[in-house]
C-alpha cells in the first residue's frame, strides 16, 4: 500500500516550510527544506533561538519559554536587554523573561496562550499581568503572543538573511479544541509579527505529522487499515483529544482525523499549582506563611523543577527558592526544595488517578462571585475527561467505510486500538505509563484488545517539527491527515410567532458548517431564505458540535441537548442599512466558507446579490459585522 498525496496548487516557491509551535510554557519553531526533500525523506531540522538568559547574554537554545518580564524602567542597565538583531528593547521574552519573573512575578506575563482563547475577557485589551498593581505597565494577550511569534520570525531572518522569513511557507500550531475567536486572533498576532498569511495546525494533528516523520515509511508497519489512534495531548495550559482513524480508499492508506475534544483548560499550569499549594503547606507546618504574591513565586519555581524533575526522574531534589517580604522574615529568602517523589505523587494522584470508563469529570456549586481569571476544568482529573470523551466520541466512526464492525454491540465508549501522546508532561514514563494502563484498563472490561503505543515521540518538539513536515505534506510530500473543521457550526435564527406574556420566540439552530468541512472550501443555502435585521443593535447566536457528523449545511434542529450543541460567545451588531430604514428585514441567503488558515468566515448575501453582509464568525464581540 501507499499514502494518498495530492500537491496543493496553492501552494508557492518558498524554499522551506516553517513550523511554529506557539506554546503555554514554550514555543519552538522547525524547518523542512522543500527542495531537498523527496517524498516522506524530508531534510529537516530545529532553528536554535537566540534569547537573554541573563542580563547582557545571550545564548541559543532549542526552546523559547512563552514568557514576557516587563521590567521597571531603572531596573536593568543600558544594554542588558539587547538581542543579535535589535537594539535593547523596554522586555525580555524567553529564559531571562522566566527567570527574572519567577523573583518578581508581578512584572511577568505567563499563559498568554491561554488568555487569549478566554472569551470572558477583552483579549486586545491591556489586562496582562493580570493582577499587577496598577504602576506596572500591562499588555494584551493579543501582544504578548504576537511579542513570541516575532522573537522567531527575528530569531530566522538573523540564522537566514539569504531565506527572509516572509517568503516561506508558515504553519503555527493552535489546541485542536480552539474555537473560531481565538483561532482569528492567533492569524493576527501572526500578521503583526510580521509573518506571510498562515496556515493553522490542529497541535495533536501536528504531533502525530511529527511521528509519521520520524517513522519515513516505517510508519504503515505500526498502523494499519481499521486503526483508531488516540492522541493525548496534555500540554502548559490546555488537554486536547483527538481521534485519527486509518482508512484504505482506492490502494491508498489513508489518515482521516474523526473527532477532537472540548475545549478543556486544564494542563501544566494547574500542576505547577497544584505543587506550590503543596511546598506552600509543608512550609506551614514549620511556621511559613505565604502571601498571594510569595505562592505565585512559589508557583513559578515548582514550574521550573517540576520540568526538570519530569524530564529527569533521577535528578536530585530540586531547590525552591521564594523572594521574602517584609521584616517578620529573618534570613532573606525562603528556601526548600521540590522532590522527584512529591512531584509524581502529585500529579499522579491528583491528575491522573485510576477511575473506571464510566467515570466523569465532577462538578461542583460554584460561588456567585469570584476573581476574574483563567477558566480552568473544575475537575483536575485528566483521566475522567478523557473517559468522558470516549464516551460522547463512541459513534465517530460508525458511518466510515470498513469501520461499520469496530464496535461490538454494548460498548459503552469508542475503542482506540492505538496511542500517541504529546505534550512535556508526559516526559515523565510514570503518567504515560499510567494513562495507557488506565484506557487498558477500560478496554479489557469491554473485551477489547489492549492499545498499542506508538513510541518515538519527540514531546519537546513534536509540535514544530510535526507544523513544518505538514507544509512538505501540503506540496505533495509525505502522508496527509484528512480532517477539515473539528466541529459542526451552527447559527441561531429566530421563529416567527405572536407576542405571547413571558415566552421569547423560538430559536432554530442552522448548520452553516458541517463536521469536517474541508479548508479553502466554501457553502451556500441556497433553498433558504432568512430576513436579515438591519439598522438596530441586534445579537447574532452560534453554537458548536463535536458528535453531530451527520448534519448537513441547512440543516435545522428544532431543539437539541447540551451534549448536542454548546453554544459560544454571541456577537452584539448594527448592520448598516444601505439606503433602508432602521428596523428592516431583508431577504437574504447565507454563505459559509472555511479560510486556508481554519477559520469560519460568514456573509449574509441579499437576493439580488449585489449587497454583501460579513457576519464575521470571531465570537470576540470586539469587531462589528459589516457591509462588503
Amino acid at each position: 500500500m501507499k499514502a494518498a498525496n495530492k500537491a496543493d496548487p496553492k501552494a508557492g516557491p518558498a524554499h522551506y516550510a516553517i513550523g511554529i509551535d506557539l506554546g503555554t510554557t514554550h514555543s519552538a519553531l522547525a524547518w523542512v527544506d522543500i527542495p531537498a526533500s523527496d517524498g516522506e525523506t524530508t531534510v529537516h531540522g530545529v532553528l536554535p533561538v537566540p534569547q537573554l538568559t541573563d542580563p547582557g547574554v545571550v545564548e541559543s537554545r532549542p526552546l523559547l519559554p512563552s514568557f514576557l518580564y516587563l521590567p521597571h524602567a531603572d531596573e536593568l542597565a543600558a544594554g542588558e536587554l539587547a538581542l543579535p538583531w535589535a537594539d535593547a528593547g523596554r522586555d525580555a521574552v524567553g529564559e531571562l523573561a522566566r527567570r527574572r519573573g519567577a523573583a518578581t512575578p508581578i512584572r511577568l506575563v505567563a499563559s498568554a496562550k491561554s488568555w487569549l482563547c478566554h472569551p470572558g475577557v477583552d483579549r486586545r485589551g491591556a489586562i496582562l499581568p493580570h493582577d499587577a498593581p496598577p504602576e506596572v505597565a500591562r499588555v494584551s494577550p493579543l501582544a504578548a503572543s504576537t511579542r513570541y511569534l516575532q522573537h522567531l520570525r527575528q530569531a530566522w531572518d538573523q540564522a537566514h538573511p539569504k531565506a527572509p522569513f516572509a517568503e516561506q511557507d508558515v504553519t503555527v500550531t493552535i489546541p485542536a479544541s480552539f474555537d473560531p475567536a481565538a483561532r482569528e486572533l492567533t492569524v493576527e498576532a501572526a500578521h503583526a509579527a510580521g509573518y506571510p498569511a498562515p496556515t493553522l495546525l490542529e497541535e495533536p494533528q501536528s504531533a502525530l505529522y511529527s511521528w509519521l516523520q520520524g517513522c519515513g515509511k516505517q510508519w504503515r508497519k505500526q498502523v494499519r487499515t481499521g486503526d483508531i489512534l488516540l492522541v493525548v495531548d496534555v500540554g502548559g495550559g490546555t488537554s486536547d483529544f483527538s481521534l485519527i482513524a486509518v482508512q484504505e480508499r482506492e490502494g491508498n492508506l489513508e489518515l482521516h482525523r474523526v473527532a477532537v475534544g472540548e475545549h478543556i483548560l486544564l494542563g501544566g499550569d494547574n500542576m505547577d499549582l497544584a505543587l506550590a499549594h503543596g511546598v506552600a503547606r509543608k512550609l506551614a507546618t514549620t511556621g511559613t506563611t505565604l502571601d498571594a504574591w510569595q505562592l505565585r513565586a512559589l508557583t513559578l519555581a515548582c514550574r521550573a523543577a517540576k520540568e526538570k524533575l519530569l524530564a529527569e526522574p533521577d535528578a536530585p531534589a530540586q531547590p525552591i527558592v521564594v523572594p521574602s517580604r517584609g521584616s517578620k522574615l529573618i534570613g532573606g529568602s525562603i528556601r526548600t526544595e521540590l522532590t522527584a517523589a512529591e512531584v509524581t505523587a502529585t500529579i499522579l494522584d491528583g491528575f491522573f488517578p485510576a477511575v473506571d470508563a464510566a467515570a466523569r469529570p465532577q462538578t461542583r456549586v460554584r460561588a456567585g462571585l469570584a476573581q476574574l481569571g483563567l477558566p480552568y476544568a473544575q475537575d483536575a482529573a485528566v483521566t475522567r475527561h478523557l473517559a468522558a470523551f470516549l464516551g460522547r466520541q463512541l459513534g465517530a466512526v460508525s458511518e466510515l467505510p470498513g469501520f461499520a464492525d469496530r464496535m461490538p454491540a454494548g460498548a459503552s465508549f469508542i475503542h482506540p486500538t492505538a496511542v500517541l501522546f504529546n505534550g512535556g508532561v508526559f516526559k515523565s514514563p510514570v503518567l504515560a505509563q499510567r494513562t495507557l494502563a488506565t484506557l487498558n484498563q477500560w478496554l479489557g472490561s469491554e473485551g477489547a484488545p489492549p492499545a498499542r503505543l506508538l513510541a518515538g515521540a519527540d514531546l519537546d518538539l513534536a509540535v514544530a517539527r510535526g507544523a513544518a513536515y505538514y507544509g512538505h505534506v501540503k506540496r505533495g510530500g509525505g502522508v496527509r491527515i484528512r480532517g477539515g473543521t473539528a466541529f459542526a457550526y451552527y447559527v441561531a435564527v429566530e421563529s416567527t410567532m405572536p407576542a405571547v406574556p413571558g415566552f421569547d420566540p423560538p430559536m432554530q439552530a442552522l448548520c452553516v458548517a458541517p463536521f469536517g468541512m474541508e479548508e479553502g472550501t466554501e457553502a451556500e443555502l441556497p433553498a433558504l431564505e432568512l430576513g436579515l435585521r438591519v439598522g438596530e443593535q441586534v445579537d447574532f447566536r452560534f453554537f458548536a458540535s463535536s458528535v453531530r457528523r451527520q448534519d448537513q449545511v441547512g440543516t435545522q434542529l428544532e431543539a437539541w441537548s447540551a451534549e448536542e450543541l454548546q453554544e459560544l460567545e454571541s456577537i452584539s451588531a448594527n448592520l448598516p442599512t444601505e439606503g433602508r430604514s432602521p428596523g428592516d428585514i431583508v431577504p437574504v441567503r447565507l454563505h459559509a466558507r472555511v479560510s486556508e488558515a481554519g477559520t469560519l468566515q460568514i456573509e449574509a448575501v441579499s437576493r439580488g446579490g449585489s449587497e454583501r453582509w460579513k457576519v464575521e464568525f470571531d465570537m470576540r464581540g470586539e469587531r462589528q459585522p459589516e457591509a462588503a
